[in-house]
């Protein structure tokens, strides 16, 4: 079994004495509900690094909704057997009184990539995201930490925070997982109802017939994302977020679509947002 740790004081304990070693430490923040996903990043991170680290935190900080930061699934005891199965050597599983103790006013704040997609229809929300990373990088100080690129813009994000204020860890950034009828795997899957569920891979569906047209010879982004828009408002019980074509480097919008273009998309099923994304012209995982 894997070392379960709750305070930051025994965390750093362990991690000195993995560097007494000269292991090289890895580190994949998580919110729980694991999945193979999840199971992708431990797994190159076992690979690539002497010892691993895993945490488990739902970061209060980064939801603007209370309802949705009060579905969050968790199921603390699952995953940690499921983490001791894939052979990880700790996991921090914090309260929320560890990471933000009493009088806790310190926040980051970026600006720029932060404005558009997600964070134009979350306000707060990458504020939240970097404010926990930097904590738990602080905390953790791995050699190296691991994110999915379900999740683009976060991994842009909190790739620009480790540059501008020169974080010495390595970000890595591994492709998204599928289920076979090809929706991301995500924590909040758990939350569709099997009706929504059943409708969930229409996201998916729609996203790849917009790359079709792309590749037929469609470069206009105002006609390719209408017919986007038109196929997702068809699916019963939707409500879309955005559908953007963007540059994948500064997110900015763009008027024609060019190759490796981002294609980000977020679509509430009910009460559920999805999100997902595609690189325009690129090979297309299943």
């Amino acid at each position: 079994m894997p070392s379960v740790i709750r305070r930051a004081s025994d965390l750093a304990t362990l991690v000195a004495d993995w560097r007494a070693l000269s292991a090289k430490v890895g580190f994949v923040p998580t919110m729980g509900a694991l999945h193979e996903g999840h199971a992708s990043l431990v797994r190159a991170a076992l690979e690539e690094c002497n010892r691993v680290i895993v945490s488990i935190f739902v970061n209060p900080l980064q939801f603007d909704r209370p309802d949705d930061l009060e579905r969050y699934p968790r199921v603390e005891k699952a995953d940690i057997g499921y983490l001791a199965d894939l052979g990880v050597h700790a996991v921090f599983v914090p309260a929320v009184a560890e990471i933000y103790p009493e009088g806790h006013v310190t926040r980051v704040v970026q600006s720029g990539l932060v404005d558009r997609l997600c964070g134009a229809s979350r306000p707060g929300h990458f504020e939240g995201v970097l404010t926990v990373v930097l904590q738990l990088f602080n905390m953790v100080r791995p050699d190296r930490a691991y994110f999915g690129l379900k999740d683009y813009q976060q991994v842009a994000v909190i790739r620009r925070m480790v540059r501008d204020l020169h974080v010495p860890i390595e970000i890595r950034a591994l492709p998204t997982l599928r289920e076979k009828d090809g929706l991301a795997m995500s924590s909040r899957n758990a939350l569709l109802e099997p009706r929504l569920r059943a409708l969930a891979p229409r996201l998916r569906a729609a996203m790849i017939e917009l790359d079709d047209a792309f590749a037929a010879g469609e470069t206009s982004v105002a006609r390719l994302t209408a017919e986007l828009r038109a196929a997702l408002a068809a699916i019963p019980d939707s409500r879309l977020d955005y559908a953007e074509i963007v540059d994948p480097d500064d997110l900015g919008p763009r008027a024609e679509a060019r190759v490796g273009d981002l294609l980000a998309v977020a679509l509430f099923l009910g009460p559920v947002r999805l999100i997902d994304n595609l690189r325009l012209g690129d090979e297309r995982g299943p």
